[in-house]
């Protein structure tokens, strides 16, 4: 099972953990705040992550279908998922995800 971590971490801490060179037992997508992982992660957008999960690549009509939502605004999420880099774009257009699990990794702190 291949497995990616969505992860909050400042991009300085992302920088030496990378500069460490500690071996990724996962693949990682970190996020550089909560808020940021919210903004791209919406429930509908997770929602078509979801049905990516797995699956084979697939365009913006069978991802409509799969979450039950109108071609435009799938299309729209998807975009904006790729835009992000949580999604890959297939050469001939349809979205993929190559992983079948998902982490979620973050950590809130009292304000100083």
């Amino acid at each position: 099972m291949k497995t990616i971590v969505f992860d909050v971490m400042e991009q300085s801490d992302a920088a030496a953990r990378a500069k460490a060179g500690r071996s990724a037992k996962y693949a990682r997508h970190t996020f550089d705040s909560v808020e940021s992982m919210a903004r791209i992660l919406t429930p509908t957008r997770w929602a078509i992550v979801q049905a990516l999960i797995g699956a084979e690549p697939m365009g913006v009509r069978e991802l409509s279908r799969r979450v039950g939502r109108d071609v435009k605004g799938v299309h729209t999420d998807a975009h904006a998922l790729s835009e992000a880099g949580v999604v890959n774009r297939t050469d001939d257009g349809k979205f993929s995800f190559p992983f079948s699990r998902v982490k979620v990794l973050f950590e809130l702190r009292a304000l100083a």
